[in-house]
């Protein structure tokens, strides 16, 4: 009979030959895998290894080329108009974003290469995770294709440079001056100070309002009788002396060229003027070609007509216009009131 608060038996202790026995057969054990071990290990080591260097060799050679891209755009920028068409802040934005992103898949693809690799060296059987990777990469496609087509579009428009910031475009849905671009969202500044967040994937068009050159375009309004070679020469001479002056002599890319005649009425004429501007200035360029045009034909007596005539002032009011007009009955010896008047019976008629 055991009593429950009996001490239990102590363990056998461990005999000198089963000691000796266990310690040759772990010995035979790891002399029998150590080879495999020491191959494994070395194998990962030199995965290691090689993707590390691999991976500083690739983002070392990214950073060159990106350094070597923003010292061109430093070197085009002192040329004629490098300034203009060539920002230096806004190429060294792009370098460095299109670097990250370089740099940030060749780490992915390289480190995803040799964690693979690393667990294949462990005889990990890789295809069920290679599976259960492709389900979970295609519902997450599916749940968040609206993420990835934005981040496309966005790595694709700052390869291509179809803007940057500072620049004026007109993306469809909104249209403003550029104050950020991102892989997914581009902010843009609008005309009366408000913030739009554009998703790159959203943007079906582009129109870029600060590259190349820009149209300025002018129509002034003459009398038909004015004398057209003279306003031609007015015009001409008024241009001229815009064209050296500071800062239009920057503004305007080509001389202002008199188009001709746009529009011929009986009360008037319409000459079309039209000038190649700095991108984003035609607006005020202008508005100067018109007030200089102005002040040169009231000095040369041209006069400037058109718009709508101005409306006629409403004559006063007659007071008499609502008065009806004098009958003829108001008068009892008019000939209209004695034959209206009743006859009066003789008086014998009455007996």
């Amino acid at each position: 009979m055991s009593f429950p608060w009996a001490a239990e038996p102590s363990p056998r202790p461990v005999t000198l030959d089963e000691a000796a026995k266990q310690a040759g057969e772990a010995a035979g054990w790891v002399e029998e895998n150590w080879s495999t071990w020491l191959s494994t290990g070395l194998r990962i080591l030199l995965i290691l290894v090689v993707a590390l260097v691999l991976r500083m060799l690739i983002r070392r050679a990214l950073t060159k080329l990106i350094a070597r891209m923003n010292r061109s755009a430093q070197a085009v920028e002192g040329t004629a108009l490098g300034g203009l068409l060539v920002n230096a802040e806004r190429r060294r934005q792009r370098s460095e974003a299109i670097g990250s992103v370089l740099r940030s898949v060749a780490s992915f693809l390289i480190l995803g290469t040799a964690g693979l690799m690393i667990l294949g060296a462990f005889k990990i059987d890789l295809a069920p995770l290679l599976a259960s990777a492709g389900v979970a990469g295609v519902a997450i496609g599916f749940g968040a294709r609206n993420l990835v087509t934005d981040f496309l579009s966005g790595v694709f428009m700052i390869l291509e440079d179809q803007y940057g910031v500072g620049d004026s475009i007109d993306a469809g849905v909104a249209s403003g001056e550029v104050i950020e671009v991102g892989l997914r969202v581009t902010k843009l500044r609008g005309d009366n100070g408000e913030i739009w967040y554009v998703r790159n994937g959203e943007i079906k068009r582009i129109g870029n309002l600060s590259q190349g050159w820009s149209t300025a375009t002018v129509d002034v309004t003459v009398r038909p009788t004015e004398d057209l070679d003279r306003v031609r020469a007015v015009i001409a001479e008024a241009s001229e002396a815009m064209a050296k002056e500071e800062p239009w002599n920057e503004r305007l890319w080509g001389p202002v060229d008199v188009l001709g005649l746009n529009e011929v009425l009986l009360d008037s004429m319409t000459v079309r003027l039209a000038a190649k501007t700095m991108p984003g200035k035609a607006l005020g360029v202008e508005r100067e070609l018109r007030w200089r045009i102005k002040r040169a034909f009231d000095e040369a007596g041209i006069r400037i007509v058109g718009g709508l005539p101005a409306p006629a002032e409403d004559p006063a009011p007659d007071p008499t216009a609502a008065m009806a007009p004098p009958s003829a009955f108001a008068a009892p010896t008019s000939p209209q009131s004695v034959a209206t008047t009743p006859l009066t019976p003789p008086p014998n008629l009455s007996k």
